[in-house]
Formats: structure tokens, sequence, C-alpha cells
């Protein structure tokens, strides 16, 4: 083993000894959460800007009008820099007083003690205050510039934009549109593969049971005295069907270690191996299989342990069988018989590989392992039994607290993290979606109104309102397909890149990028046809009448 100093600054983030008790954050998850709220802001920076373009013309003549009468477009400028950095002020004044109401709704995913309190904090104000400015000057800066340049004459005989000015704001338009959706449609991806994952890690065969198991842990001071009445008492439970006393589960958060030594004639191998220690009935009550040999035994003379497949590999055996009979050194006293190979499980979570173990006979009696019967259809099978596991323990430990897990629970607990990262990327895709659809309702009535003489010249030709609506959609749907093909290639890398972090891992399969893409056309298509339609269904005489 080596020690080595390890710097306070390092203990927040460093998981790797997260099974002592000490509370560690993430840090690349961290950095995600906070690329999102990114993202989201930048979603927002561009839908603000799309609608304000978009319904530029119905301030044409406001504009026209303030610079007959003698405004600048500096001033001009300015004046639509301030309307947005009021809006802004506003949603930022609104997002203080609801944040302690969002800590609420969020509470799983923020840790216990944390609360808002903005004046006691002024470093969250200065930067509350620079996020305000920056916002409004990348979001206002483009649609005043685009306000300004409007001239008088054209905007007070209702021709707002040249013709080549018009092209040229629509393709920023729909640049920006795609955008919004190339980030949609990249959170909908992630929110697909992360939710794969995770459903591969809590279903796949971990190479043991771990269904409708109890632990509880013996009092620290007490792990020797009655252990044989505590087992007796609960064997007289009748909805008990087996129990083991030994140290931890198979599989567990942090790990124990202990340098263990082979000796093959000349050669000594010298492994830091990974412990267990239980009675005969732990690998009974767990269901891990031998690939070779037989359980321990039972025996106060004797030192008797099992490996499993990777040890034995390790120590250079080809075959489990050739491992059997082999004499390790557990300590610098303590020997002991190789009786048994197991077959592989994954003592910790599916981000690591499978490492070499050791299973050690013994009587010691620091954790209860409890196999329940099978729950009947009333559901009272378990709590029955919990309920009569406590009051064994406090009739012989009356001082000390009765505290239990499933061990179940425990394992999904393995992947918390990455569950809670599942329920916040549902979230923001959510958001980015909704968000998306907004900008892309601007562009729809930013073009239906540009478009309304043509849609009245090819009504009176005999255009249906399902042609109409074809003619307008195509263009749509169109940005919405160019924003899959640029998100997918991009959601694929950054998916791979996270799902380098597990050592055993799902596959990325098409149907997931196929389903986003569907996806987001049938929300993209839902929320522009109310709009087509009532275009395309407008009286064509309303709108060749007017100039």
């Amino acid at each position: 083993m080596a020690f080595r100093l390890q710097p306070l600054s390092d203990i927040h983030f460093n998981t790797d000894y997260a099974g002592f008790g000490m509370r560690t954050a993430h840090q690349s998850t961290l950095y995600g959460l906070l690329a999102i709220a990114g993202f989201l802001l930048l979603l927002g920076c561009i839908n603000f800007i799309n609608l304000t373009t978009a319904q530029g013309a119905q301030r044409a003549k406001e504009i026209g009008i303030r610079k007959t009468i003698g405004s600048s477009r500096k001033q001009l400028i300015l004046q639509f820099l301030s309307e947005t950095f009021f809006i802004t002020g506003i949603a930022t004044i609104l997002s203080v007083l609801i944040t302690p109401l969002l800590l609420k709704i969020f509470a799983d995913f923020i840790p216990p003690g944390m609360h808002f309190e903005l004046w006691h904090q002024p470093s969250l104000m200065i930067f509350l205050f620079l996020l305000t400015v920056v916002v409004s000057f990348l979001s206002g800066l483009y649609p005043a510039l685009i306000l300004a340049r409007f001239k008088p004459i054209s905007v007070l005989k209702n021709q707002s934009v040249s013709a080549s000015g018009q092209s040229r704001n629509s393709r920023v338009r729909k640049i920006l549109t795609v955008s919004q959706f190339v980030i949609a449609q990249f959170f909908i991806i992630g929110t697909l593969m992360v939710s794969k994952q995770i459903n591969y890690t809590l279903n796949k065969d971990l190479g043991f049971r771990k269904e409708a198991i109890l632990n509880f842990e013996m009092p620290r001071d007490t792990v020797m005295s009655h252990p044989q009445q505590m087992m007796a008492d609960i064997m007289a439970i009748p909805e008990i069907q087996l129990a083991s006393v030994g140290f931890e589960p198979p599989s567990m958060e942090g790990a124990a270690f202990g340098n263990i030594i082979y000796v093959d004639g000349k050669k000594e191998v010298k492994e830091n191996v990974q412990v267990r220690w239980g009675d005969t009935n732990y690998i009974k009550v767990y269901a891990i299989n031998l690939v070779a040999g037989r359980n321990v035994r039972a025996s106060d003379s004797t030192e008797e342990v099992l490996i499993n497949e990777t040890y034995a590999k390790e120590l250079g055996f080809q075959s489990p069988d050739k491992a059997l009979n082999k004499t390790l050194m557990l300590n610098r006293k303590k020997s002991a018989a190789i009786v048994g190979v197991m077959r592989d499980f994954h003592e910790q979570s599916l981000h690591g590989i499978i490492g070499p173990i050791v299973f050690e006979y013994s009587k010691r009696a620091d954790i209860f392992h409890i196999l329940l019967k099978p729950q009947n259809e009333e559901g009272t099978v378990w709590p029955a039994a919990i309920h009569k596991i406590a009051k064994a323990f406090k009739s012989i430990y009356p001082e000390s607290d009765f505290s239990y897990s499933f061990f179940d629970e425990t394992i999904a607990k393995f992947y918390q993290t990455e569950q809670q990262t599942s329920g916040l990327l549902q979230w923001a895709s959510g958001l980015a979606i909704f968000i998306s659809c907004l900008g892309l309702l601007g562009l729809v009535i930013y073009t239906t109104n540009i478009r309304t003489k043509e849609i009245g010249i090819r009504k009176v030709f005999g255009a249906t309102v399902t042609n109409i609506i074809m003619v307008l959609s195509k263009d749509f749907v169109r940005l919405v397909l160019v924003a899959f093909f640029i998100a997918s290639p991009i959601a694929w890398w950054a998916t791979s890149k996270w799902m380098e972090n597990f050592a055993y891992r799902t596959s990325m399969s098409w149907w997931i990028f196929v389903l986003s893409g569907v996806l987001m056309m049938l929300i993209s298509f839902g929320t522009l046809s109310m709009h087509i339609i009532k275009a395309a269904m407008a009286n064509p005489a309303n709108s060749l009448r007017t100039e």
C-alpha cells in the first residue's frame, strides 16, 4: 500500500475515499450542469433575438417617426438596449424571488443545509448584476442594430426593409433557429442515452442476488457478543428464508484491501486484493456461483478461502480447477487453502473493472445479511419480518438503534449521481424544447406576415389549404432536419465521452437518434401547424385589399 498527502482543497471533489463518510461532489457533473445552464441561457438570448426581430415591423412606423423628428441611430440603439436591460432586470428579480421555491422542488438534488441568502453574499449580487448586463447586451444588440437601420421614408410607406435586407435578416433568423434546435436535439439524445445507461446498470446481472436481501450492522462495540443468540432469534422468524453474518455485502461503495501473497515455487506473487469474509451461508444468501471447488466450511482449526476468476487468472491459473488446494499467505502469521473459485461478480459499481477478490470464512458478526421470503400479494411479509427483526435486535441491544437497508437500494445509490443527472437533463430538455418552439413560432409568425399576399394569390389561383400548409411547412421542417444532422454527431461524441466513465456500458443504439429526430419533428410541426393553418385558411380578399 502507498500513503500520500492529500490537500484540503482536494477533499470536496475527490471520490476515491467516498466510502468513509465524507460528502463529495463530482466535479465533472458540476461543470456539466453549468454548461446546461449556459446552453439554456443562450437559448433564451437566441429566442429573444428571433422574437424581437420578427415583431420589428410592428415598431417600424414608430422608428420612422422618431428618426423624422431628429432621433439619431445611436439614440435608438441605446433606447432598444435600455428596453432589453429593463426586461432582463425584471427577469432577474423574478428569478431571485422564485429561487427558494425551486430549491424546495429540487431538494433531492441539493446537499442538505444549503440555503439561498442573497443579501449575505455580495459576490453573488455582483455576479447577477454582471450577468444581467451581459445577457442584455448579447440579446439586445443585434435587434437594436436591425431596428435602428430602418429608413424613415420606407417604413412610413409600409416598406420596412428592402428585399435584400429582408433576405439577409431572414437568413440570420434561420441560423439562430437551427442553433436552438441543435441544442434541443442534443439534450434529447443525451437524455435518452443517459437513461439507457442507467437502466443498463440497474438491470445488469452483477453476478449475485440483490433482491429481497436486508442488511443491518451490529453495534460497533458488541460485534463479538451474543451473535449466536441474535442469529437464533432471526432464523426463528417465519418470514426469513436464510441469514448470514460477515463483512460488507459483495458490492459496496469504497473498498477493503489486503496484501496477499502467493508463492509459486521460487516466484512470489504479492497482490493488493479486495477482501470479504463471512460464514458458510454468505455465499448462499447472495447466490454467488462457484466455477470450481466447494464452499468454505465452518472450522476453528483450518483456514479456507475462496477466490474469484480474475484473481485466479492473475495468479497464473488458466483453468479455475488449477487454483484449488493452493495456499495463500493472508498475513505474516496466517495462511489459508483455496477451496473454491467464485464466478466473477462486480464488487463495486460498473464504473470500474472487476478486480481480484478473496473471501475468507469467519464467524465475526459485523453485518447481518438476511434473505427474506418472497413478498405476498398483500405486501405484509417484509414489513412483518422487519418488525420482528427490530424487536429481536432491541431485546439484545436495548441501548442501540436498529437501522437497516435493502441491498438492491444500496446498489441503486451507486448511480445516484447519474440518476440525478438524468432527471436534470429531462428538465433541461423540456425547457430547451419549449424555448426552441417559441423561437420557431416567432419565425413562423414573421414568415407568414411577409408572405400574406403570396398566400392570398395562391388561394385565388386555386391552391387548397393543404397545398399552402405544405408550401409553408417545408422550409421549417428543413430547418429541423438540418439541426438534427448537426446535433447527432455532437451528441454521439459527448455521450461517448460520458460513457467512458463506465467500464461496462450499453451500446450506442441507432434507434436513440431516430427516436429523438422523430420526437423533435413532431413537436416542431405541432408548434408551427396552428399558425400556418390559420394563415392558410384566411380570406384572400383581406390580404389582397391592403397596401
